[in-house]
């Protein structure tokens, strides 16, 4: 009995994804021999944890190997007979398994190079080997006498590949008509092609950015097992075109301890106060909207939009002269989270982007920390998720948790007015101590607030305005609700911002000003008080919190303890071109190499009188700081150094 056309059609499709299911099914293998070779390296791993990292793992094989074959499968979907040809089938196979065969060899050799450098394979680690000339016999060597066992592997899983792959045959549709097999087939191709990109990217919904490196911290629980579930041609493909690190050596590694270094050695002799502590990184919350730190704009009328916010500084210790890392919100998490500043690009789409990592969550939990972050939005969205998980953070409180789309703004996420409330609840529930840390969503694009609020908040001269009123409302009504709990005295609470936005005063759109975000740390007992003068920035907050407890472990921050007069106070940023550091009263523009800029700051707010060629010693002292910092930040990048050896 003859076949249908339409199960011939069927056929043919269901030929194509058999094939891809055989590369995904070697990826796998790959994936298990990767674990068990390295098991030494992953002892903490259980095998219920492995499970999940190998599911995890499809995502990304997907993604890479959607990529690795597009070609090939434009070639079986082609709308045309010519791809029914013997010869044709025969071309497109020999391309398949070589391509497939070489990127195979690629993953391959990750399960030994792995335990060398403790991270997936990047563009920056290829990079690494410009330079040597003696490649030829080290991959001779490597292959054949060192680990000739992954050889064999290869051969193995390359063999198994051709074998399953000629299992499989491609079935013409028969002698269809024109008007039915083109249209058919040119939607087939076109619906092939769709999926594809949607696989390439990670995911269908709104909110899934296309997926990076750091998504695969969403199925670990410690930032080393990231290497499980990420594959080497998906780490490859996503570092390219990415901005990567220059070793440098501008001082000897004495001379640069004596200058700066992120290794923190607490001293204190104090107890420890086991304090709650609750971080609100603020959507957009520039300075410039605050009324306590500008009383000078507008000829001194200037009443700013944050009232609460505005109230609580006057019983805490703030900065006036604070500053954001970075420019987007991908750049603030690891700021704020990990005193981890995004130089040359954000740390979390970075190739150095499953270094291992410190973070506030991870230091707390040594002191039997609770550790929760909160964001209304889709689970999922921004990949704070990922970066919450694999940076010691116990549970994760999302729109999901929230449960009630009644309260969804429709765009971003639950408002904040509601989800703060319900962080209030849920940390009710917590044992004591705990670390919480919530991303706030309502103060964004497009500007808008609840309709039950449309006309409380003042609309001023940007739409920005009213949704920064809106959550500084919202902030408003969580600390009424809180200060009735049991914990609320027992808690430090600390804001900041993710990034400044948009400003309508000139001294907040310099390359300084569009930095400036608020720093504010209140205890309810009145122990913090002031505005101090330092420069701060966010990547100060880690280190200053600690401090602020007592605590007494040796940790990694690149930030700097604001509670401590015996070390340089700066902020550092790169604004595509240079970086940036303020620095006392100083503002330098440096690109590497000479300086572009010199401005005191705290005189000359506009930036408008240049000091870079008055030769003044000021100037070498911030320029020696910046590149110690820039040593410091590139190399441990390069040798995955970013944390303390036991994290």
């Amino acid at each position: 009995m003859k076949i249908s056309l339409f199960k011939k059609f069927i056929q043919l499709q269901q030929t194509l994804l058999i094939r891809f299911g055989i590369v995904m099914l070697i990826y796998s293998f790959m994936r298990i021999a990767f674990f068990v070779a390295n098991y030494n390296l992953f002892q903490e791993t259980t095998l219920a944890g492995f499970f999940v990292m190998l599911l995890g793992g499809l995502k990304f094989d997907l993604s890479a190997l959607l990529f690795i074959n597009a070609l090939y499968i434009i070639s079986q979907t082609l709308p045309f007979r010519f791809r029914y040809k013997l010869v044709y089938q025969k071309i497109t196979t020999i391309f398949f398994i070589a391509t497939n065969a070489f990127f195979i060899a690629i993953n391959s050799a990750d399960i030994i190079y792995y335990r060398f450098i403790l991270k997936r394979t990047t563009l920056s680690v290829i990079e690494n080997f410009e330079n040597e000339t003696n490649l030829s016999s080290l991959f001779f060597r490597f292959i054949f006498i060192d680990y000739w066992y992954v050889t064999l592997l290869f051969i193995g899983l390359v063999y198994l590949m051709i074998w399953l792959f000629n299992k499989t045959t491609v079935s013409n549709p028969g002698n269809q008509k024109p008007w039915v097999y083109y249209p058919t087939q040119l939607a087939a191709m076109l619906l092939l092609l769709y999926f594809s990109v949607i696989g390439i990217r990670g995911g269908f919904t709104g909110t899934t950015r296309p997926i990076t490196l750091n998504n695969a911290g969403r199925y670990v629980e410690r930032p080393k097992e990231m290497a499980i579930v990420l594959n080497t041609p998906f780490s490859i493909f996503k570092t390219l075109n990415k901005q990567t690190f220059s070793r440098v050596s501008f001082f000897n590694e004495h001379e640069l301890k004596t200058i700066y270094s992120p290794i923190h050695t607490p001293a204190s002799s104090k107890p420890f106060k086991n304090k709650n502590v609750v971080v609100f990184i603020l959507e957009s919350f520039g300075k410039e909207y605050f009324g306590a730190y500008n009383k000078e704009l507008d000829n001194g009328n200037y009443k700013g939009y944050t009232p609460f916010l505005d109230s609580l500084i006057n019983h805490s210790l703030s900065f006036k002269y604070s500053y954001a890392n970075g420019w987007k919100s991908i750049d603030g998490i690891p700021s704020v989270i990990s005193s981890l500043p995004s130089l040359k690009g954000s740390f979390v789409l970075s190739n150095y982007s499953t270094n291992n990592t410190s973070s506030l969550a991870f230091e707390l939990k040594k002191k039997d920390y609770h550790t929760a972050f909160f964001h209304g939005a889709p689970n999922g969205s921004m990949g704070f998720l990922a970066y919450a998980t694999v940076n010691g953070f116990d549970e994760y409180y999302g729109k999901t948790e929230y449960n009630n789309d009644d309260d969804y703004d429709g765009i971003w996420g639950i408002w904040d007015e509601e989800f703060f409330q319900f962080m209030g609840n849920t940390l009710s529930t917590f044992k004591e101590p705990f670390l919480s840390t919530i991303f706030s969503v309502s103060s964004h694009h497009p500007y808008i607030v609840p309709q039950k609020h449309i006309d409380r908040f003042p609309k001023g001269n940007l739409k920005m305005h009213q949704v920064i009123g809106y959550t500084d409302f919202a902030l408003k009504k969580f600390f009424e609700k809180a200060a009735k709990t049991d914990w609320y005295k027992n808690t430090l609470f600390v804001f900041t911002a993710d990034h400044q936005s948009k400003s309508q005063f000139k001294e907040y759109n310099t390359s300084l000003g569009n930095h400036a975000v608020p720093i504010i740390l209140f205890d309810p007992t009145g122990e913090l008080h002031g505005i101090s003068s330092k420069v701060a920035q966010q990547i100060d907050i880690v280190p200053t919190v600690l401090s602020y407890l007592n605590y007494d472990q040796p940790y990694f921050a690149f930030g700097n303890n604001l509670l401590s007069d015996s070390t340089n106070h700066f902020a550092i940023a790169y604004n595509g071109t240079y970086y940036t550091m303020a620095m006392d009263s100083y503002f330098l523009q440096f690109d590497g190499v000479k300086p572009l800029g010199f401005y005191n700051f705290k005189k000359d707010i506009l930036l408008t009188k240049n000091l870079a060629n008055k030769n003044l010693p000021e100037m070498d002292s911030v320029i020696k700081v910046t590149k110690a910092f820039i040593q410091q930040y590139n190399n441990r990048m390069i040798d995955n150094k970013i944390s303390l050896p036991d994290e």
